[in-house]
């Protein structure tokens, strides 16, 4: 699908995709390419490449780095970026907690977070699931306890994310267990990660790399001023930050990109490779179109209901296009463990890892069976 620009949105493409493809490191971008893992001074070098030119957080408001951008001017930076194999900016950073401080924060917690967050200069981690509360997310029992000017927080999370590299943890917490409803009595506390009494310790994934971790707090004491917005009132800033998550977790850039790698190594010739891949085409440009209309309609903190539509169509297409690449791959994709002195093809070995990796996609931002009952009740009406 072309989108008709006018004569200003062209020149915006040109711009954003000349930035992105002249400067943002060689190597980062091969890395992304080659659909390796980043190391975190990548990511963080990058991000700071883009907030230098004020491309970091284009969705936060002015003051705050933002950009007073049109809906498709944001949807055209998010979709070129990714054509240029350049990292996303830190989504815990760009797309959750920035905005969620910028919205609700007080103007010290602003000043205090906002530049460092854009800046990547603090890494932060997401504190929401437990062993017992992953979907069914308001059934958390991490409680932070009033002590004076502090909280005293006792828990566990699970599944953190990149949490070996976090610097502070935004984190839900229950702070009223007696609350008649049990959403309402959640609040939002902002963590020092270095504090005493938080424990990360890694979880070892199938393919034995490490990508998600479980955090204990024990008696962690945090100071009263680092709790967003007002107590008790966590869930409404959790519902806000997982509408942004929710937009932006199907990222059609980086699936188009995919499956153009994709197509670069199947047989065209085959009729059922090429159905397959015409196939997802097709449904990657309605998920564009979904996208577009996600942005437009989105305000004041509440995401088009189609948003739920978005995440759960990309999730799936995610999964279908690691799943064609691992078909293409064939007897190839199970090298995997593979040096680089092997005969298998780079692409072939991280074929299976990536398979594997985006199975998470239909869990995370909230499952595919939530998104589901959200689409019934807010759009069919059921």
């Amino acid at each position: 699908m072309r989108l008709h620009l006018t004569e200003e949105d062209a020149a915006f493409r040109e711009e954003m995709r000349e930035f992105f493809t002249t400067q943002v490191p060689q190597h980062i971008r091969d890395t992304v390419a080659a659909r390796r893992e980043l190391s975190k001074e990548q990511m963080v070098e990058s991000m700071q490449v883009l907030n230098a030119a004020g491309l970091a957080v284009p969705g936060w408001p002015v003051e705050w780095g933002g950009k007073d951008w049109t809906p498709l001017q944001r949807h055209i930076w998010h979709e070129e970026l990714q054509l240029a194999n350049v990292p996303q900016p830190l989504a815990f950073n760009a797309g959750m907690i920035g905005p969620v401080i910028a919205a609700f924060g007080s103007q010290e917690m602003k000043e205090r977070f906002l530049p460092k967050t854009a800046n990547l200069d603090i890494w932060w981690s997401q504190g929401f699931s437990e062993p017992d509360a992953g979907s069914d997310l308001a059934s958390l029992r991490c409680a932070a306890v009033r002590d004076g000017e502090e909280y005293v927080v006792n828990g566990q999370k699970t599944w953190t994310t990149l949490g070996q590299y976090g610097d502070w943890i935004f984190t839900l917490v229950r702070t009223n267990p007696e609350a008649e409803k049990k959403q309402a009595g959640i609040s939002m506390l902002l963590i020092d990660m270095t504090d005493p009494g938080v424990t990360v310790r890694p979880i070892e994934l199938i393919d034995g790399s490490v990508e998600v971790n479980e955090v204990f707090f024990e008696d962690v004491r945090v100071p009263a001023e680092n709790l967003v917005g007002e107590e008790n009132k966590g869930w409404t800033y959790a519902k806000f930050l997982l509408g942004n998550e929710r937009v932006g977790v199907a990222p059609v850039g980086a699936t188009k990109r995919m499956l153009a790698q994709a197509k670069e190594h199947a047989d065209l010739d085959d009729v059922l490779v090429a159905s397959r891949i015409a196939e997802l085409e097709n449904e990657l440009m309605a998920l564009e179109l979904t996208a577009l209309r996600v942005v437009a309609h989105s305000a004041d903190g509440k995401p088009h209901p189609a948003s739920s539509v978005l995440k759960l169509k990309g999730s799936e297409l995610q999964q279908e296009v690691t799943e064609l690449i691992v078909d293409l791959a064939g007897p190839m994709s199970l090298a995997s463990g593979a040096g680089d002195g092997s005969d298998v093809p780079d692409w072939a070995r991280v074929a299976t890892p990536g398979y594997l990796n985006f199975r998470k996609a239909s869990i995370y931002g909230g499952s595919n069976e939530v998104q589901r009952q959200i689409i019934a009740g807010t759009i069919l009406g059921l």
